[in-house]
């Protein structure tokens, strides 16, 4: 599995703990930047990220700044991302569980250091329940369509 990464600066050592946490995972990781703490815009790493996943060249994505919500709005407005934050295991898991999220969104000013690699663990370890939940992904992805 495929995994596209992306941060700003104020996330960028969060995601280089979690691209060696990844490849422990044995998946394959593509960096989208930052490379530095030198200042940048999330929006523009969002994107990114977005746009792999959405294209099919990552399966998954995960993207960090200071408080993991500007870089998921970014995410979320390339067509077919559902960007999701967590800030612990339990909402990672729903993520996945109940909204088949395929970005995970990280807030690495606001969250425990030690909390972060459980976080992206419980995210790889949950799965789409599908189901009733399925019904209100596909309203998500009509509402998609009708504001494209």
């Amino acid at each position: 599995m495929k995994i596209a990464i992306g941060a700003d600066h104020a996330g960028f050592e969060v995601k280089e703990k979690i691209k060696k946490q990844l490849a422990e995972m044995n998946f394959e990781v593509e960096d989208l930047g930052t490379d530095s703490t030198a200042s940048v815009d999330y929006p523009d790493f969002g994107a990114a990220v977005g746009r792999a996943v959405a294209s099919g060249a990552a399966d998954e994505g995960i993207v960090v700044c200071g408080s993991g919500i500007g870089i998921a709005i970014a995410a979320n407005k390339v067509r077919g991302v559902r960007a999701a934050q967590a800030w612990n295991e339990e909402t990672a898991q729903l993520a996945r569980q109940h909204n088949d999220a395929n970005v995970l969104s990280i807030g690495a000013r606001v969250l425990p250091a030690d909390e972060i690699p459980k976080i992206v663990a419980a995210w790889f370890d949950a799965g789409f329940e599908g189901g009733r939940h399925q019904q209100r992904i596909d309203k998500i992805g009509a509402l998609e369509k009708e504001n494209s």
